[in-house]
């Protein structure tokens, strides 16, 4: 595997400080590393190597900072190293090691793509997994561009992973739908006298399902109970409601690879055979819960019930598989689901949820540690709220009054959709104002990257337009000639990438790359202005080739480093803005 930018640079500090600190172990180097500082005025890179060490070396900060600045100022990498209080390293990167970075990057199509971190390890990951209730709506978005995104990068980093769509297609919720199709299907056959009252489905959507129905069906369930009526009807309307959600999630870019059915699993006694596998290994005794401090959980009951001990297992409280009725709870085919992935010999499992899931998280994570060893981890997507005119906009899916995923991408496109809702940390609020996303300003952080990739192909096509044959530039020429602020700002920058997509990858955090591109973008932008006033720093400069041809190298660079980010996140890298 090739190393990358930061893995060299803390790779030689870790054996630099195991040669100086008794204190520093293979187990510990991890905690000592370059990283960009918070101002960019103080440098290239920051050390925190003389804050960590300070408690356990039993020396100041300051004192230590100047024992390793003494050494890394023998780098061959760093053209200056100071130290500053209470015990910060910064160092600024010499031209040629950034140049040669630049050099590899244009010399290797698939320089982006040697990280092995996953090792081909496997890896579930689940997402969307939407009730097929209806259309994918607005709310539905985040957790699909999220999990697809995370696919992306665990496959480039290294994983083997599969795409997976649990279809919650057992319970109230798809009997309900089935009724409400029935009553499409009777006025697609002429019935005039239907309503959709709730808990009906209202929405139109039904309505081509209705008369699809009408067409395969004829008038075999016009007038009979509905103990005839529903288990075709529902089989029918589900299949029609996974194809329509399978071409919304195409329409956004994602493909997933399997879709997983609950009806399926308990069809096949999947549910029994867990819960007689519980039974056998003492994971569940029958019980009553004690009443709930606060707010009345909703399988919370004070009668007798088949518990699984899940609070032995990290759970806040045991939790009812099976109830005073007999009916099983939610909760029980979920384990079943989570026991069939753990068979299929995973050596990862992630499920992304919805905000609406998160207390949630607990019991299936308990349930996971009671059957493997198998690591699960659970990601949460965050509420979007949807701006229009300036108002929130209100939805509600029973009344079909909710913005449905493909009128969003119809609305603003598939790359704002993706690339807005990949631009923060999946847990944490935000908004998406319709209408800001369809401007193109430099407001719009979509309009602002692909602007960035759009002015580095002008730039170039122009330059090559000036002068008929470019020189070629040789790496000692690079470092010569691209020696201003902006050329220095955007080499360290470009230097920054690989690093950045391992880092991004470990922590399971997409929206690192998303910001990344953004302040690539920033600096390319200033990059270019800086070219207004004065003729030689601008990128094509008329008297002088060899400068010329050396900036056109660095704008392929952030050009290739901008077509790879935004195509991780699933984005049209343009060439030109219409």
């Amino acid at each position: 595997m090739a190393e990358d930018f930061y893995q060299v640079l803390d790779r030689d500090l870790m054996l630099m400080l195991q040669q100086i600190f008794s204190g520093v172990t293979a187990e510990n180097a991890g905690r000592f590393h370059f990283s960009p500082p918070y101002d960019a005025s103080h440098g290239d890179l920051a050390c925190n190597a003389a804050m960590m060490l300070a408690k356990s070396e039993d020396v100041a900060a300051m004192v230590l900072a100047e024992t390793i600045a003494e050494h890394l100022r023998n780098w061959s990498a760093f053209a200056e190293v100071s130290v500053v209080k209470p015990g910060f390293i910064n160092a600024r990167l010499k031209v040629s090691f950034l140049t040669a970075e630049l050099a590899r990057i244009l010399s290797d199509p698939d320089y982006f793509s040697h990280c092995d971190v996953g090792a081909g390890k496997r890896v579930n990951i689940e997402y969307v997994s939407a009730n097929p209730t209806g259309p994918l709506h607005v709310g539905h978005a985040r957790g699909a561009v999220f999990g697809d995104a995370l696919s992306v990068l665990l496959t480039r980093t290294g994983y083997d992973v599969t795409r997976e769509y649990y279809i919650n297609d057992v319970g109230v919720q798809v009997d309900v739908l089935a009724r409400s199709a029935h009553g499409r299907y009777l006025e697609a056959l002429g019935d005039k006298t239907q309503t959709f009252d709730a808990p009906l489905y209202s929405g139109e959507y039904l309505i081509p399902v209705g008369g699809a129905l009408a067409a395969r069906f004829g008038t075999t369930y016009q007038n009979v109970p509905e103990s005839e009526y529903l288990a075709p009807i529902r089989e029918y309307t589900i299949a029609a409601m996974i194809k329509i959600i399978r071409s919304d999630l195409q329409a956004l870019g994602v493909v997933q690879d399997v879709f997983t059915s609950e009806r399926a699993l308990v069809e096949s006694g999947a549910v029994e055979q867990t819960l007689t596998y519980m039974q056998e290994h003492n994971l569940v005794y029958r019980g009553v819960l004690e009443p709930p401090r606060g707010k009345t959980p909703e399988d919370w009951e004070p009668r007798e019930q088949l518990l699984f001990r899940s609070s032995d297992f990290g759970d806040d409280i045991d939790r009812p598989l099976i109830k005073s009725d007999g009916t099983w709870s939610y909760f029980t085919p979920d384990i079943t689901y989570h026991r069939d992935k753990f068979a299929r010999n995973f050596d990862w499992l992630i499920n992304i949820f919805g905000a609406d899931h998160i207390g949630y998280v607990k019991r299936l994570k308990a349930a996971a540690a009671a059957f493997s060893e198998v690591p699960l981890d659970i990601l949460c997507c965050q509420i979007v709220r949807f701006i229009k005119n300036g108002a929130p906009v209100r939805m509600s899916k029973r009344q079909g009054t909710f913005i449905t995923l493909r009128e969003l991408i119809a609305a603003v496109g598939k790359d704002v959709v993706r690339l807005h809702l990949l631009g923060r940390k999946n847990d944490a609020h935000m908004d998406f104002d319709l209408e800001l996303m369809r401007q193109q300003s430099l407001d719009n952080p979509v309009f602002y990257i692909q602007y960035a990739h759009a002015r580095c192909h002008s730039a170039i096509s122009h330059a090559k337009a000036e002068f008929s044959i470019l020189p070629e530039v040789t790496a000692e020429e690079l470092a010569a000639k691209l020696i201003t602020a902006a050329d220095h700002r955007l080499l360290c920058k470009l230097a920054e990438y690989s690093g950045m997509l391992r880092r991004a990858g470990s922590a399971l955090e997409v929206h690192r790359i998303a910001l990344y591109l953004r302040e690539l973008a920033k600096e390319l932008h200033g990059f270019w202005s800086q070219g207004k006033d004065q003729a030689e720093l601008r990128v094509v400069v008329r008297d002088d080739a060899l400068l010329t041809a050396a900036r056109c190298q660095l704008l392929c660079g952030v050009k290739q480093v901008l077509a790879d980010g935004l195509g991780l996140l699933g984005v049209t890298a343009v060439d030109e803005l219409r």
